[in-house]
């Protein structure tokens, strides 16, 4: 029997709503992955031998897995990744301004976002800060889901013979918070929130978040409408894939990898161009009495899935897409392909993920971008070429990619973990 997992379009919702920034995606994933045995290891430890549930995070990056069933030493892997950030406005580290009778806080464009859908919205803050407690430092996690920014467009009336206005990132995207000539201090409103002395927070990564909340949408309820849903719909279904994975092992280990940073580059500490995938891989293998030798024959026989929000062929702007390329929302999963290797899919790769979808019963689409149009990328190159294991390019459907709040089918949240499920189950 193929693995069926139990998501859904209202357990995507809570998901998203319950995680504004990677570092509570972690989180999120984290408390369900402690809910179902899984048990939290720190790179700093020694790693138990006994086989198990266990999971590792580094920052806003995470990575599960579970050796209870499968084999030996040199048993293969198969990984689901994808990344917990997303496009957003983030917070300066001089962030306190004024200008013309207004209090404003100083924001900069993360990763690709699309500016324009970021403007007249109730926003919130989330993240994490780097608090000195006597000579030690700790971080904490901070979420204001109070409406306290508003990035305010320009009027109609203002702008040049009443079109549109191309908005600057340096100059455009600063929120109002409130009036006044007189700033009031950012950090210290957040440092009040998170019970601390303002002149305890050492560091801080923070960002914007939209306040409203997701929703299951459509005549039929048959769309998602939610932020960030590249890629914590990916994070969504990997989870509940894993999840389900684990309840019927077979001889290839499952691992669902998350990591930070993809949206601008993938180059850091925690992202996939890190040593984080590698290092965890080599010790599961160590930890099980297995040395180099074995790691490197259970990598030549290991698959990953590299897990990323597709464009489905939105109805406004057909001729953006490739003629002979469709892609439906409530479709099935996409398996994308590009011949310039934006994505990692080869013929074993996809090949892989077909034949899962083939177990799970669902359908499958095949995504190919329009040859005169810049491709984007995911962290399938990356992991490919950091690791050399085969690896396949997929995803669920969406409009909106990179808006502050995008589209996807709610059919598509089941067929996407189903699919994601199977795959790390493989039926010999």
């Amino acid at each position: 029997m193929p693995t069926m997992t139990d998501a859904t379009a209202s357990g995507l919702c809570a998901f998203v709503d319950a995680s504004p920034s990677p570092f509570h995606v972690c989180e999120t994933v984290a408390a369900e992955l402690t809910e179902a045995g899984f048990v939290e290891l720190r790179e700093t430890d020694g790693w138990p031998t006994a086989p198990g549930r266990y999971y590792l995070v580094r920052g806003g990056s995470l990575v599960a897995w579970s050796t209870e069933e499968s084999g030996h030493g040199e048993s293969p892997f198969r990984i689901v990744g994808g990344h917990t950030d997303s496009p957003n406005l983030r917070v300066k580290q001089h962030p306190d301004l004024r200008s013309a009778g207004w209090q404003l806080v100083g924001l900069e464009p993360y990763g690709g976002a699309w500016l324009n859908s970021w403007l007249d919205r109730d926003l919130g803050i989330s993240g994490r800060i780097s608090v000195r407690v006597g000579n030690t430092l700790q971080q904490k996690l901070i979420r204001v889901d109070r409406p306290i920014l508003r990035v305010p467009q320009l009027a109609i009336h203002l702008s040049e013979e009443r079109k549109g206005v191309q908005l600057d990132p340096q100059r455009h995207v600063n929120a109002i918070w409130g009036v006044g000539n007189s700033p009031t201090s950012f950090l210290g409103y957040l440092a009040g929130q998170a019970g601390v002395a303002e002149d305890a927070v050492l560091g801080w990564e923070l960002m914007t978040h939209d306040l409203a909340p997701s929703a299951v949408v459509g005549l039929h309820d048959e769309l998602v409408s939610a932020p960030r849903l590249d890629n914590q719909g990916t994070c969504y279904a990997g989870t509940r894939a894993l999840l389900a994975a684990v309840e019927e092992p077979g001889e290839a280990i499952p691992v669902l990898a998350l990591f930070d940073h993809e949206e601008v580059g993938s180059m850091s500490d925690r992202g996939a161009f890190s040593d984080l995938l590698n290092s965890v891989l080599e010790r599961i293998v160590l930890a099980r009495g297995g040395g180099r030798e074995d790691f490197l024959r259970a990598l030549a026989g290991s698959v990953c899935a590299s897990g990323d929000m597709a464009h489905a062929t939105h109805p406004n702007y057909p001729d953006r897409h490739e003629p002979a390329h469709r892609i439906e929302v409530n479709g099935g999963p996409v398996l994308k392909v590009n011949q310039n290797l934006r994505y990692a899919t080869d013929a074993a790769g996809a090949g892989a993920f077909a034949l899962a979808c083939d177990q799970a019963g669902v359908p499958l689409q095949r995504y190919v971008h329009r040859a005169d149009l810049p491709c984007g990328s995911t962290i399938g190159p990356i992991t490919a070429s950091r690791t050399g294991l085969s690896t396949v390019d997929v995803g669920a459907p969406q409009l909106a990619m990179h808006s502050a709040r995008e589209l996807m089918g709610a059919a598509d949240v089941a067929y996407y973990a189903d699919a994601l499920a199977a795959f790390l189950t493989p039926v010999e």
